[in-house]
């Protein structure tokens, strides 16, 4: 993350307390706490395979004691939240202050814990006389604070986050003070200082959004093998992991981390937390715990991955409510130090009880009343009935023929990307937080419509657009729509949809859509961002705009008026829309074939990709 504040000020916020500590002889074994059986804690089961489990914590915190009776004893290492950053330890040049992290060291070394330590050289809270330095002048002032204060805590510190977060999203250098005075150099330079000032420390680069391939992990990866090539000490990559359940689930997470450790490296989680929009709610806790539980999966199906540090373990020390507005309940614990689903999921799929009176073997039901709900020329939408759990669903797994289309954590569906005039059969299966699958659904099958569009029972519409943005390579796509309904009747909107195709151009692969105008009223406007499951030419997603049951009507003849409609990536990393399926440069209404419009999930005009 960028620069936070109380009470987690990280912007990348470094790698949360990785640790288990690997050395070249094995795992060093962290303490059993002494009011819980041996193996129940996430440390001792991620322990079992040869990994560890940590947390972040800050000063602030150590005055809590039920917090600190759990950070003492379910986690193995500890990442200090913010007082080994520099703005902490060196305020004013040449005046080092280490009282922070010493007491956090300190509350460890009493618990058996490692620490690691977040970190040496980062762009954000970094107090103004470095930047303010000659730039013939920055490098001596890193070296010195990377010496002196990694010297400090040598041999009680296991691992430095020696640079934090050197990319943009884009995968371009960040341009900081380092940057501008040495250019990329000072990220092997740092790496060279600190492995001299603690030799047997383990050096990370950690950043954000790199979860999963894209440009910017892209750049890390180049980076790293560089490093590596010349022989500069980095000895694992930093993967902070900060999710969110609105987004989608990175997919290539476990590839991306196998590609680094290929390379010779260590990973690890560093910065764990999976946000949501407030209020939470079951669906969106049981959606949390099945993230929790595939980057635990993930970890795990990964040798060199040595471990999971959450970005603190508690929602009421969460960095989420007064970073993302509206947004938080990110964490293992809630408010009130009560674990929650995530909680459960992680440890069962470390292998622990699941927080009931054994190992959960027991299987949802199998889902019921799968059905067809809506088809066009090239996707199917599917929708069925609850499955039932001891312990809660986490989320469903569609099955096209033999072959798994994909995941979901609600009771619907679309298949997307297929060939028209074709049959498909479907069935689901449901998941729990233990990782227990159920059987399948009955089969259902579905043909998809003939090529070209259909015609809606009620009155047939078409979709107008004109471009309003005259920028087509910067952070945000904007279209304008409006629905008119063409047919002899009126149209229902809450049953109407629009998709504009677009490609993501690299960074982030979540996005956010949002309406800033509509003459129906914005509140009467939805819109989601839909990931095609088979790209096409210019076209590997689409915003689908809907309308609530409050936009009423839509006369025959009548138009919605203007609908404002914007998107961006989470990352804010630009687009190129020039070869967008739908972009056009027209600025005044006119009908658009390469926007798609339907009624009831029926294709009524346009042309998709």
């Amino acid at each position: 993350m960028r620069s936070l504040l109380h009470p987690m000020r990280g912007g990348g916020l470094a790698v949360a307390l990785a640790t288990l500590v690997t050395t070249g002889f094995g795992l060093l074994a962290v303490g059993t706490a002494p009011a819980q059986a041996q193996g129940s804690t996430l440390n001792q089961l991620a322990q079992a395979h040869g990994r560890y489990f940590g947390s972040a914590t800050d000063n602030s915190e150590l005055n809590d004691s039920a917090y600190t009776a759990v950070l003492g004893s379910e986690f193995g290492s500890i990442t200090p939240g913010n007082s080994m950053k520099w703005d902490t330890t060196e305020p004013s040049q040449g005046q080092f202050n280490f009282s922070g992290g010493d007491a956090i060291v300190q509350f460890a070394q009493a618990h058996n814990q490692q620490v690691r330590g977040h970190n040496l050289v980062w762009h954000s809270q970094l107090p103004s006389w470095v930047s303010n330095l000659p730039a013939s002048q920055v490098q001596a002032a890193m070296e010195n604070h990377i010496t002196k204060e990694a010297g400090h805590y040598k041999g009680e510190v296991y691992s430095w986050d020696v640079v934090n977060e050197p990319f943009n999203d884009d995968g371009t250098y960040r341009t900081d003070a380092f940057y501008n005075a040495m250019g990329k150099d000072y990220i092997a330079d740092a790496l060279r200082t600190a492995h001299a000032a603690d030799p047997g420390a383990k050096l990370y680069i950690n950043d954000y959004n790199i979860d999963g391939t894209g440009a910017k992990a892209d750049a890390m990866y180049q980076l790293a093998s560089d490093l590596k090539k010349q022989g500069v000490p980095l000895d694992g990559i930093g993967f902070q992991g900060h999710l969110a359940v609105q987004y989608s689930f990175p997919s290539t997470m476990q590839q991306n981390l196998q590609r680094f450790a290929d390379l010779g490296l260590d990973v690890a989680f560093t910065e764990l937390d999976v946000r949501m929009e407030l209020p939470a709610d079951s669906t969106k806790l049981a959606a949390q715990a099945d993230y929790y539980r595939q980057v635990t999966n993930a970890c795990l199906a990964v040798t060199r991955c040595v471990g999971i540090t959450v970005w603190d373990f508690d929602d009421k020390y969460s960095w989420v409510p007064s970073t993302f507005s509206g947004q938080g309940a990110a964490d293992l614990y809630d408010e009130n130090l009560q674990t929650k689903p995530a909680y459960t999921a992680v440890q069962t799929a470390l292998g622990g009880s699941g927080g009931g009176g054994g190992t959960d073997t027991t299987p949802p039901s199998a889902p019921s009343g799968l059905a067809v709900s809506a088809t066009t020329s090239s996707s199917v939408s599917l929708k069925w009935s609850a499955a039932t759990d001891d312990v809660g669903v986490t989320g469903y797994d569609v099955y096209r023929g033999a072959t798994k289309a994909g995941s979901t954590t609600s009771t619907s569906y679309t298949d997307s990307g297929l060939s028209a005039s074709t049959a498909y059969s479907y069935t689901v299966r449901a998941r729990d937080a233990a990782g227990n699958v159920s059987a399948a659904s009955s089969a259902v099958t579905a043909t998809t419509a003939a090529s070209g569009g259909g015609t809606p029972g009620t009155g047939a519409v078409k979709v107008q657009y004109k471009n309003n943005d005259s920028a087509p390579t910067d952070n945000q796509i904007k279209p304008g729509l409006r629905v008119v309904n063409t047919g002899s009747g009126p149209v229902d909107l809450s049953k109407v949809t629009i998709r504009y195709y677009f490609t993501g151009d690299g960074g982030a692969s979540t996005f956010s859509a949002w309406c800033d105008y509509a003459a129906v009223g914005a509140s009467n406007v939805t819109q989601k961002v839909v990931a095609l499951s088979s790209p096409k030419s210019g076209a590997d997603h689409y915003v689908e705009v809907g309308f609530t049951s409050g936009a009423g009507t839509l006369a025959a003849g009548a138009n919605t008026g203007d609908i404002q409609s914007r998107v961006s990536k989470t990352d804010w990393s630009n687009f190129s829309e020039s070869d967008d399926y739908s972009y056009a440069t027209n600025t005044a209404y006119a009908d658009a074939t390469k926007v798609t419009v339907y009624v009831d999930g029926t294709l009524a005009s346009g042309i998709e990709p």
